[in-house]
């Protein structure tokens, strides 16, 4: 297997005119790119950077610095942007950073560890490297660390995951070899690039393939502030750009269904669109394929070094999350959780434990004869009636997300007699028959104990900016919780379990 670099190494000598990445009016050819890297490359080099941080807008010149980092042998810790200062500071400390590599718009914004402003050098005119205090560093990370990668989490602490790049590129030649028949020669970047799925499969599994790689900013793909998802500029730029390809999120995908559905036109250049992240509703698949759109549903994380089963026109299955991936090898443990080795990960930011062979993703599930992977929740977020009942309140969730009136739902019933579910409407107008009736259509699906017998119309949607929502789209089931508590212990003051 080659890697990303001596991927790029080869059309930046066979191809070398060829475009590699767009960012409005800047396109780098193949060998534009592998020169740009190899010139920020020495240049790392010669300020002595061991461990760097990656803060920008999606843009050309970060691509390029992924794979300079590559190149130097350097560590890179790509910097989420809707980290708090507070969590950017414990990401430069806890991974020993020396540097920051910032755009213009996190250069102004930019970054005082400790009271104690960097030093900044140009490396690029879009980025800017920012020397910090070596005696900052708290931790030594593996040495096969070419990348630290931070989960989104369900606490305010996300932790960050030591990944080799050879487990990186392992999952971006399956990738390639599963998608290779639907010749992918563009894909668009809608995800912020320190999203490690599309690092991965939106960078180097479309570099494989010689691909051209579409770059817009983020406020261009519509994902930009804090009002969230701009629809308008989201089909704009899909539109504009007319790409092969495309990852999304659940809830972007929502957004963009939604839109067709209201009369937007369908993005006909699109041959694939992967959906992960989160758990996606069967309803909303249904939805997709109606409208038209080609979506296939994947399935990864980040301790695997991001896909590890995928569904493609070629080879899919209806529930399933895909057939895994070559690269992955999984099992289901004693307890459903399933298990995954292959491209594991050396280990979190800060553990003392060796490296581990086999990742427990905390999920729930089952493989069929066939090699299809199916998900049916979290083990941790199973709970357990006063009856003695286990209950996965994502396998509740999801069906009642398949409801048209229901957008998202929360499950709560730990040590209850009865089940209640905090109801975001999926829209200001739905009226509460409505949501009864979709609850009772559910309820006639589900046995007993995992039925809903009351419900709560949530004050809001759940959102990340409110606290409530992952920024991949899964619950912060603590923080409704914390937030619904006191309606939710109403709903049983009638009790015997009271």
């Amino acid at each position: 297997m080659r890697s990303t670099i001596e991927i790029v190494d080869y059309y930046a000598s066979h191809a070398p005119a060829r475009v590699a990445v767009r960012s409005g009016s800047t396109a780098w050819t193949y060998r534009q790119l592998h020169d740009n890297a190899v010139a920020i490359a020495r240049t790392l080099e010669r300020e002595g950077a061991r461990v760097l941080a990656l803060a920008a807008d999606n843009h050309v010149a970060w691509v390029a610095a992924d794979l300079a980092a590559q190149i130097a042998g350097i560590t890179l810790v790509p910097l989420p942007s809707y980290f708090s200062a507070e969590q950017t500071r414990q990401a430069l400390r806890e991974t020993g950073a020396d540097g920051v590599l910032a755009d213009g718009a996190f250069s102004r914004q930019l970054f005082r560890v400790g009271g104690e402003s960097a030093t900044t050098l140009s490396v690029t005119s879009e980025l800017f490297l920012s020397r910090l205090p070596r005696e900052r560093t708290e931790l030594r990370l593996p040495l096969a660390t070419a990348k630290v990668s931070y989960t989104a989490g369900t606490t305010g602490n996300p932790r960050g995951v030591c990944l080799a790049q050879p487990a990186m590129d392992s999952v971006a030649q399956s990738l390639w070899a599963a998608t290779a028949d639907l010749e992918l020669a563009k894909h668009l970047c809608l995800l912020p690039l320190a999203t490690l799925l599309e690092n991965v499969a939106g960078v180097y599994a479309p570099l494989r393939n010689g691909a051209e790689i579409v770059l817009p900013g983020l406020r261009e793909a519509g994902l930009a502030g804090p009002a969230g998802l701009d629809v308008r500029r989201l089909v704009e730029c899909i539109a504009a750009h007319r790409p092969h390809s495309i990852i999304l999120l659940p809830q972007t995908l929502a957004v963009l269904v939604a839109a067709i559905e209201a009369g937007a036109p369908r993005p006909d250049s699109l041959r694939f669109a992967a959906v992960g992240g989160a758990r996606v509703p069967a309803s909303l698949l249904e939805r997709a394929e109606r409208s038209g759109l080609p979506v296939y549903e994947c399935y990864g994380l980040n301790e695997c070094a991001s896909v590890v089963a995928l569904n493609t026109p070629a080879v899919r299955r209806a529930g399933s999350v895909g057939r895994v991936l070559s690269h992955a090898s999984i099992r289901i443990d004693e307890r459903s959780e399933i298990r995954v080795s292959g491209t594991a990960l050396s280990r979190y930011v800060g553990d003392r434990d060796a490296a581990v062979e086999e990742v427990a993703t905390g999920d729930v599930g089952r493989i069929d004869a066939d090699g299809f992977l199916y998900v049916t929740g979290r083990r941790k977020s199973l709970f357990i009636t006063s009856f003695g009942r286990k209950v996965s309140p994502d396998w509740v969730e999801a069906e009642l997300t398949r409801s048209l009136p229901i957008a998202q739902a929360a499950l709560f019933g730990e040590s209850r007699p009865w089940n209640v579910a905090v109801i975001v409407p999926s829209g200001p107008h739905v009226a509460a028959r409505e949501i009864q009736a979709a609850v009772d259509a559910v309820n006639s699906t589900l046995p007993d104990y995992a039925r809903v017998l009351d419900w709560i119309r949530a004050e809001a949607p759940f959102t990340p900016e409110n606290g409530l929502l992952t920024p991949n789209g899964r619950n912060r089931r603590a923080a409704v919780w914390s937030r619904y508590r006191g309606q939710v212990d109403a709903c049983y003051c009638d009790s015997i379990a009271i």
